[in-house]
């Protein structure tokens, strides 16, 4: 007997008593509750059915894994699809990740990250409905909204049904950044949404369908199934990190301003206590007295300018003052301020920049010396426009 199975009694148990979530979790969160917790919704629709779950560590039900959950009380789960970092969560941005079996129910686990990033047909095969319960992080460049987009155009080529069981945006407050300019179309940026687009998965899976950026998406077999008091201006404090280098809220909400540090040759902590919160290099000292050294370590294998002195600005590890700190938008400050210290100009961008802009504006404006705020107005027109688009699916309060 596996450790899931010794549970499965009181998985079932604790869900009759509590239909939603555990009391200390409804507490914590201020009675937000996710998709995943609307069984009573939801299981009508997979009763009998062959189920295929997109989940990693953040697919939690209470105190167990939605998986756990749903086999405890019968349900058929075929196999499990995982997103960036895997099955755990673990593994470094961009690693490969090997499909395998899950040691505890021998349940296949496919990859959707490298070159299997969209299930085959053979993957659908023995497949009716596929459940979507990833916890986003509400950023364009944070891969599991293309996840997502790649899973419901396979679900509508193979003719399977779609659920999606949504879960808040931690950054669901904020609508800004550039918006992606289909000619930078990458895994990193899909669809022509700002960099914080403030919208939950389910919100963006209508969109997808009714903006009809999936080919054929009005033949697609959708459901949301909403979360429960959220609305986008409630905080909402995520019980699990959503992959090793956003380990804390802080990071969370500092992540949509410091990734644009990853198209440069500056670090952002990778390697350290305090991955996206801080940032720096070795070519700034003089100019900063605050220093890290990246190491390697579990989920920043190798990081950038590993072993070097990197000096720079620690912004927050507090979640609070970070919150503040974007509450209204994000901050290009951090960006501006390390190109000026920058003693080599025409090595500071990458080639990643462009597609994690999703512009080839950006960097023009910052080496022509743009202020923030001349930066900031560029992006408006767009905003406006998408902003538009945005409120015709809106499942929550803004």
């Amino acid at each position: 007997m596996t450790i899931r199975q010794a549970f499965a009694p009181v998985i079932i148990m604790l869900l009759l008593q509590i239909p939603t979530s555990s009391r200390a979790q409804m507490k914590k969160y201020a009675d937000v509750r996710v998709g995943a917790s609307q069984l009573s919704t939801y299981l009508p629709l997979i009763k009998d059915k062959k189920v295929a779950i997109v989940m990693n560590q953040t697919s939690m039900l209470g105190d167990a894994l939605l998986l756990d959950t749903l086999i405890a009380l019968g349900v058929q789960v075929t196999k499990i699809f995982v997103p960036e970092h895997g099955f755990r969560g673990t593994a470094d941005a961009g690693a490969h990740i090997k499909s395998e079996l899950d040691a505890e129910t021998g349940l296949p686990i496919l990859s959707l990250y490298g070159n299997n990033k969209k299930p085959s047909a053979a993957q659908l095969a023995n497949v009716d409905v596929v459940l979507y319960d990833l916890q986003d992080v509400g950023v364009r460049f944070y891969t599991y909204i293309s996840t997502l987009e790649y899973v419901m155009d396979a679900c509508n080529e193979n003719k399977k049904t779609i659920i999606v069981l949504d879960r808040p945006n931690p950054n669901g407050h904020l609508i800004d950044g550039p918006v992606l300019d289909s000619s930078l179309r990458s895994f990193v940026g899909m669809q022509k949404i700002p960099v914080v687009y403030g919208m939950t998965a389910g919100e963006y899976a209508q969109m997808l369908v009714g903006e009809r950026w999936i080919k054929n998406a009005k033949q697609l077999k959708l459901t949301v199934i909403p979360c429960a008091q959220y609305t986008h201006k409630r905080r909402y404090n995520l019980p699990v990190a959503p992959s090793p280098n956003l380990g804390n809220m802080a990071a969370v909400y500092l992540y949509p301003s410091l990734c644009f540090f990853e198209g440069t040759v500056v670090s952002v902590g990778r390697g350290t206590n305090y991955p996206f919160q801080q940032w720096g290099h070795p070519s700034f000292a003089g100019k900063a007295s605050y220093a890290f050294v990246p190491q390697s370590k579990g989920g920043a294998s190798k990081p950038l300018l590993e072993g070097q002195s990197c000096y720079g600005m620690l912004i927050s590890t507090n979640a609070d003052t970070a919150y503040k700190i974007t509450s209204k938008e994000m901050n290009l400050s951090y960006l501006l301020h390390a190109y000026q210290w920058s003693t080599n100009k025409d090595k500071f961008f990458n080639s990643f920049f462009e597609k994690l802009a999703g512009t080839t504006l950006l960097r023009k404006q910052i080496i022509a010396g743009k202020t923030e705020e001349e930066i900031r107005a560029s992006w408006q027109p767009e905003l406006q426009k998408f902003k538009t688009i945005r409120s015709k699916y809106l499942l929550y309060e803004d």
